[in-house]
């Protein structure tokens, strides 16, 4: 087999296995990266849907119960709910209000005041249940932003490679290219393969806490309508 030959036959896996060794970590960072991506799309996909679905749960117990205290009764059964949080963090500040004021929150009859410590209990909430579902999704954003130019470094140490032994050859013919071509190029499918998903995951993701963060902040309002309506002198 002659050299032309052999640089014909010369695969992907060979490109791997004879790429130089700075072309070597770079792939293996491209495919660490990878894989923790992949990762980080299945367990972030199953919490936004057992957040979401625990939010539907929580609201419809919200909206069809008798009394805020028999929502409190029932909402540690939506664990996964951000919104239920929200509300014992929320109701938690309105019975302590009551506490303080020596009234209850039974009373039909309006006496407490001060709602700006039930709205900032559940902005603190929503804070916090925002950032908890934010994790790591930074991670996709920089693997979508890095990637691409991490295999471009590859790609630009293995077209040296290539003209190195251009040099050390005195010929330019394919035998004598193709290796340092080969991980070149393979370096940069690699940095689009990682990069790709990374970024469209990401933006997936991102339009999704969008939506549930709207579900939060619509409830912020009507949760704080209801207790000024019901429970504060000061704002009706």
């Amino acid at each position: 087999m002659n050299k032309a030959q052999m640089a014909m036959d010369y695969s992907v896996w060979d490109s791997l296995l004879h790429a130089s060794l700075v072309v070597q970590l770079t792939l293996l960072t491209l495919a660490i990266m990878s894989v923790i991506s992949w990762a980080i799309f299945f367990a972030k996909r199953k919490q936004l849907d057992t957040a979401e679905e625990g939010n539907t749960l929580f609201s419809d117990l919200f909206w069809k119960a008798r009394s805020l205290d028999e929502v409190d009764e029932k909402a540690d059964r939506f664990a996964t709910s951000p919104i239920a949080k929200m509300f014992k963090s929320g109701f938690s500040e309105l019975n302590r209000l009551a506490d303080s004021k020596g009234d209850s929150t039974k009373t039909s009859v309006p006496k407490l005041t001060g709602s700006d410590n039930v709205a900032r209990a559940l902005t603190r909430s929503m804070d916090i249940e925002i950032s908890n579902l934010e994790k790591r999704l930074s991670f996709l954003a920089t693997t979508g932003s890095t990637a691409p130019f991490i295999g471009l470094f590859g790609t630009v140490w293995g077209i040296m490679s290539a003209f190195h032994n251009i040099g050390k050859t005195g010929a330019a013919s394919l035998a004598v290219v193709a290796p340092g071509i080969s991980e070149a190029l393979v370096a940069t499918a690699i940095g689009l393969a990682a990069a790709i998903p990374a970024v469209v995951t990401y933006n997936h993701f991102v339009a999704r806490l969008k939506r549930i963060e709207l579900q939060m902040s619509n409830f912020s309002s009507d949760f704080q309508n209801i207790v000024r309506r019901n429970f504060f002198v000061d704002e009706k």
